[in-house]
């Protein structure tokens, strides 16, 4: 993989709390864009991760996951609010598509994979004419592996050596991108 980034999709991936979601944020306060989409954040209590949480990048949350949750759904520890995901991650991806600039998509991982419906706003974003900034989960499903495999997605593998650097690779990239005309 090399560090030139020549495709439409950014996909940022690495080991979790190298730092992805940060990036991203990083990025999306460097450009003069409208942004549209979702983040997970992570939800503490008593300093222990308890679960996460999924939030429109224009406003409005849900309970992605958490310890406990009464659900069918289950990865690791966490109960996944199935409800909550297509409710606010389907729906800011679906308006994003049509009103944003850049389609933020942090994160497709095992959770999020589910929702049929999610699997296919997925796609359909990384279909659209509009940029995509996200991260993917560093593990392997067919889901997963399709999307990296995709000839308009490019995977940006973050460390410690290049977190800082990339971020800086991916926002001049993007800018460049979202201010191109058309």
């Amino acid at each position: 993989m090399s560090e030139c980034i020549t495709k439409k999709n950014l996909l940022l991936t690495g080991p979790p709390r190298i730092g992805k979601t940060t990036v991203i944020r990083a990025v999306v306060g460097e450009l003069e864009v409208d942004v549209g989409g979702f983040y997970t954040a992570e939800v503490r209590r008593d300093g222990e991760r308890i679960g996460f949480d999924i939030v429109d990048m224009r406003g409005g949350s849900s309970i992605l996951a958490r310890v406990g949750f009464e659900s069918p759904y289950i990865v690791g520890k966490y109960g996944i609010n199935r409800e909550g995901l297509e409710r606010v991650g389907v729906r800011a991806l679906e308006r994003a598509i049509t009103r944003s600039r850049l389609i933020i998509m942090d994160e497709i991982g095992r959770m999020e994979l589910c929702s049929e419906s999610f699997r296919n706003s997925v796609i359909r974003a990384l279909d659209s004419p509009i940029p995509v900034l996200g991260t993917i989960q560093d593990r392997s499903n067919a889901f997963l592996d399709a999307v990296r495999a995709r000839d308009d997605v490019e995977i940006v593998r973050l460390t410690e050596g290049n977190r800082d650097t990339m971020r800086s690779v991916v926002a001049d990239k993007l800018k460049a991108i979202t201010t191109a005309p058309g």
